[in-house]
């Protein structure tokens, strides 16, 4: 058996710089475990206000020549700049998506903290990039395309990595109420994209991107100085098997057998090591992986046109008589996202207490389509019915999107069809996040041409979209019923154990 100074050796080299400046004795794992969980949430807010520009610059690229004497920005001000609008959001997110599956694999085979560090960098480097164009004078349609799918393929690094970092510190229990509040993390990015790349728009346009891509490579900096991507790097080691699987402290690991505070447990492949990536046919084979990524589809297609193309809908709609300016409907369309942090919490909430994640993000989804209904009829009554109603829509269109590409893609990744193996929790995530993208480039797409035609029309896809991806988990609704009705104790109890009671952060895996 090695060495206990052995041990510490390679765990140091392993350890962030950061964590071994601001670490004067040792953590314990409560300690690793905040820390993990707050700079995942900041990684991931990063990349999501990277996205935002875009959104905001829509009306100042393509302005309506009805309201405003801007004439815009060639290539994009002419009868077609919608379309033109839309095929720049298909070609970020469709690289987006292919490059995820890529992601996903090279995630659960690389150092984790490594390769959402380069990720977080070169995703600003082609932001910033796309801005220059307004500096540089570029009016060449090719130009803002190439920026924005290199940007897309660099961005793809990024959720596969949080979500397997997360699924690497924490169990199944309470995971879902976990996942839900950390991945408000979506919504704050959105939020903060929206109001950083509103705020410079009166110094120009290139300003959004050049502001916002300067944020998520010193966020990729943050990452590289204080992320442990793996509890093994910093001493911790699971023990106890799979399902009561328990992270500990190690003081010497060797020969099948791990020393933990004291006394000796069997090793396995959970405590002595990271374990082997699998590829992307077994992770498909795994129950549930194609279910679940085919409702994200449409699922994403919602909640992406709501993203990319909610501040242009406000510039464009009467509300309460009046039309608003191009900041203040960016400003006003964070609120949709005030309304997806409280929905990705109520569906985390409502899936860990109901056991149920299908049916869950099932309601979640047909609750979304009276909501959009009334968010399009009397929106425009007045700020104030708007106001409402885009916080309703929000929760329930962004709920179940938090849902699935959090807690069940992390489930998953650790389904007991692995026998253990964690390396899948990149991989899996990747195939369902990298399908619901498909769709999330196909919505905005979609809607730069339907636009054209009226709004009615881009909200009846919506509606339909948001059908189907409830329709699509009818079969695991029916199993989740089942099993639940199965494990029906004789006195009406389910036997579900003391979790309810269990702190969100204890020491159980």
């Amino acid at each position: 058996m090695p060495s206990s100074s052995t041990t510490t050796t390679t765990t140091r080299r392993r350890t962030p710089p950061g964590i071994l400046l601001l670490r004067n004795k040792e953590w314990n794992l409560q300690t690793y475990r905040y820390t993990v969980l707050l700079i995942t949430f900041l990684a991931y807010v990063c990349y999501h206000a990277s996205r935002k520009p875009t959104g905001i610059v829509k009306s100042v690229l393509c302005p309506d020549p009805t309201r405003t004497k801007n004439k815009g920005w060639s290539p994009f001000n002419g009868p077609e700049g919608t379309s033109k609008l839309g095929e720049i959001d298909v070609a970020f997110l469709a690289c987006y998506s292919l490059g995820m599956y890529v992601a996903g694999h090279l995630g659960d085979s690389l150092d984790l903290r490594m390769f959402l560090t380069m990720g977080m960098v070169f995703s600003g480097i082609f932001v910033g990039l796309f801005g220059m164009g307004y500096f540089w004078n570029v009016h060449g349609f090719w130009f803002y395309l190439t920026m924005q799918m290199i940007a897309g393929l660099f961005q793809a690094t990024g959720w596969p990595s949080v979500v397997a970092v997360i699924g690497n510190w924490f169990g199944k229990r309470k995971r879902g109420l976990i996942m839900g509040v950390w991945n408000a993390h979506t919504s704050v990015g959105n939020i903060t994209g929206s109001l950083l790349a509103a705020s410079v728009l009166d110094y120009g346009w290139g300003w959004s991107f050049v502001v916002l891509g300067a944020v998520i490579m010193v966020g990729g900096f943050v990452v590289y100085f204080f992320l442990v991507a793996y509890p093994e790097d910093v001493g911790f080691c699971f023990v106890n098997g799979d399902e009561e699987a328990q992270l500990v402290k190690s003081v010497g690991v060797g020969g099948g057998v791990v020393v933990v505070e004291g006394r000796r447990e069997n090793n396995g492949e959970r405590s002595g090591g990271r374990g082997k990536s699998i590829g992307l046919l077994e992770a498909c084979m795994i129950p549930g992986v194609i279910t679940f990524a085919f409702c994200l589809f449409f699922a994403k297609l919602v909640a992406y046109t709501f993203l990319y193309w909610l501040p242009f809908y406000l510039t464009q709609t009467e509300i309460g008589g009046n039309y608003m300016s191009v900041k203040s409907a960016g400003n006003l369309s964070t609120l949709f996202d005030v309304g997806g942090i409280f929905g990705g919490i109520l569906a985390g909430y409502m899936s860990d207490k109901l056991s149920a994640r299908a049916i869950t993000a099932a309601t979640f989804m047909y609750a979304a389509i009276p909501a959009m209904l009334l968010y399009r009829s009397y929106g425009n009554v007045s700020m104030h019915a708007n106001v409402a109603l885009m916080i309703v829509t929000g929760l329930f269109v962004n709920g179940p999107y938090s849902l699935i590409t959090t807690a069940v893609s992390a489930d998953l990744g650790t389904h007991s069809s692995l026998k253990g193996d964690s390396r899948a929790l990149a991989t899996v995530t990747a195939i369902i996040d990298g399908t619901g993208s498909i769709g999330a480039a196909i919505g905005p797409l979609l809607t730069g041409f339907l636009s054209t035609r009226g709004w009615d029309e881009v909200f009846m896809m919506l509606i339909s979209g948001a059908f189907i991806a409830g329709l699509l988990l009818s079969p695991l609704i029916l199993a989740e019923i089942a099993e639940k009705t199965g494990k029906t104790m004789p006195n009406g109890q389910q036997n579900d154990g003391d979790a309810a009671s269990q702190p969100l952060l204890d020491e159980e895996r």
